[in-house]
């Protein structure tokens, strides 16, 4: 088995369990941005401090190239808005559904990365992401629809356009995040993720103070007081984020993205036994054709 399968399911399994803690904060405590400021400001320590460590056992930093800040502040950037797009999911729809919805970056993923990085993907690539849309369309059509409503309102709502800007944006994010670290300029690719994590999580911890001290005053004294879950929710966002970077250095990010849809079964447990939360039979139908898009698509990159 390639060794990015095994890293990106790791991964994925601690990213659903930090859009756990930020969708517990949003309805507990804080603002979606002081709700996603919790998942850079404690990883960025963590993240510098475990290169600090690499480098005093003898590994060598490689050197960034004019691209590399060019991506970082990109993926950085998009990150921090499809972030926000998914804690304010939360409030739409229940935690699996909005987790599916924001799958719709897998296709999103891979028409970005073919504008920004030139990957192809093959027919049968396409043909199990595509599969895995038709799930995403289905569960866009919300259980409490209007009698009569139209196909329009239907789909286009409010829980469907954060789901797919989310999507947008995190396709944006792993693209520029596989540029970033193939951009330096030695390593291997242990080394060149972390190095990228560090400085995107420092990037965005920055950006996120700025933004929260001039919009939500007051919102970062709750993220610290509430430094228990928030400081664990960082943990939980740089363990996630170290995985993914090391996937994305290895795959194309339009893979690694495809196979990230195992985390529809995590949220379905989370949403179920944390949340206490239901779903429709159509919300299931949605999420079954999302599961099979996996499937193919394992077979379709063997």
């Amino acid at each position: 088995m390639p060794l990015w399968i095994p890293i990106t399911i790791a991964a994925v399994l601690m990213q659903n369990f930090r859009f756990m803690l930020q969708k517990h904060l949003k309805t507990t405590r804080l603002s979606t941005g002081g709700a996603t400021f919790a998942r850079f400001v404690f990883a960025a320590p963590v993240a510098l401090l475990v290169v600090f460590l690499l480098t005093r056992f003898g590994w060598d930093l490689p050197r960034p190239t004019t691209m590399t800040w060019v991506f970082i502040p990109l993926g950085g950037v998009a990150q921090i808005i499809a972030t926000m797009f998914v804690v304010a999911l939360f409030a739409e729809r229940n935690f699996s559904v909005g987790i599916t919805l924001k799958k719709t970056e897998t296709l999103l993923t891979a028409v970005v990365s073919m504008i920004l990085l030139g990957e192809r993907i093959s027919v049968w690539g396409v043909v199990a992401i595509l599969i895995g849309i038709c799930g995403v369309l289905v569960l866009a059509d919300p259980p409490e629809r209007k009698d009569g409503a139209r196909w329009q309102e239907r789909v286009f709502n409010r829980a469907s356009f954060y789901g797919v800007g989310a999507g947008a944006f995190f396709g944006v994010s792993a693209t520029s995040y596989r540029g970033a670290s193939l951009s330096l300029d030695s390593g291997d690719f242990i080394i060149r993720a972390l190095v990228c994590l560090a400085a995107v999580t420092t990037f965005q911890s920055v950006i996120m103070s700025i933004w929260l001290r001039f919009r939500e005053p007051g919102e970062m004294t709750k993220v610290f007081k509430a430094w228990r879950l928030t400081s664990l929710t960082g943990f939980a966002g740089v363990t996630a984020s170290a995985g993914l970077f090391m996937a994305l250095t290895l795959q194309y990010a339009a893979y690694v993205k495809a196979l990230g849809q195992v985390e529809l079964i995590f949220s379905m447990l989370a949403s179920t036994f944390f949340f206490k939360e239901t779903s429709t039979r159509r919300e299931y139908i949605g999420i079954a054709l999302v599961m099979c898009s996996i499937f193919a698509l394992l077979l379709a990159i063997r």
